[in-house]
């Protein structure tokens, strides 16, 4: 099985330990989306050891830290990964998804990762 992943080039890297590696996403949903891929081949969060879960923890932290003191820094995070086609994982090798979040980004962001089901993210908005 092969991983869109390893034809990244490790120039475009914005960073990288022993067990993972951090890219921008190609098709970001905010400035700044980076997705951290474990280098090993392993489809889901599950499959991989604890080691690489805590590698690409420790990337996730130092690609926040790098937003945070930048120019613009995000106002927010949401941190994501899809775990199988029914819950949208179209590239079959783990990768966490960064993605920065800015006021204003969208009308009302309550409920963030929620809204992967449509009409479900914002349980307050209807009470």
């Amino acid at each position: 099985m092969s991983s869109p992943f390893f034809e990244v080039p490790a120039t475009e890297w914005v960073a990288h330990n022993a067990l993972a590696f951090a890219v921008r996403d190609r098709f970001p949903v905010s400035p700044g989306h980076t997705l951290i891929v474990p280098r090993r081949l392993v489809a889901t969060w599950f499959d991989a050891t604890e080691a690489e879960q805590h590698a690409l923890l420790a990337l996730a932290a130092e690609v926040k830290r790098a937003f945070d003191a930048g120019p613009s820094p995000p106002d927010g995070y949401n941190l994501g990964v899809n775990v199988g086609e029914a819950a949208g994982q179209t590239v079959m090798h783990l990768h966490l998804h960064v993605i920065p979040r800015y006021r204003g980004d969208m009308d009302d962001p309550r409920g963030g990762v929620r809204h992967v089901i449509p009409g479900k993210g914002n349980y307050l908005r209807d009470r």
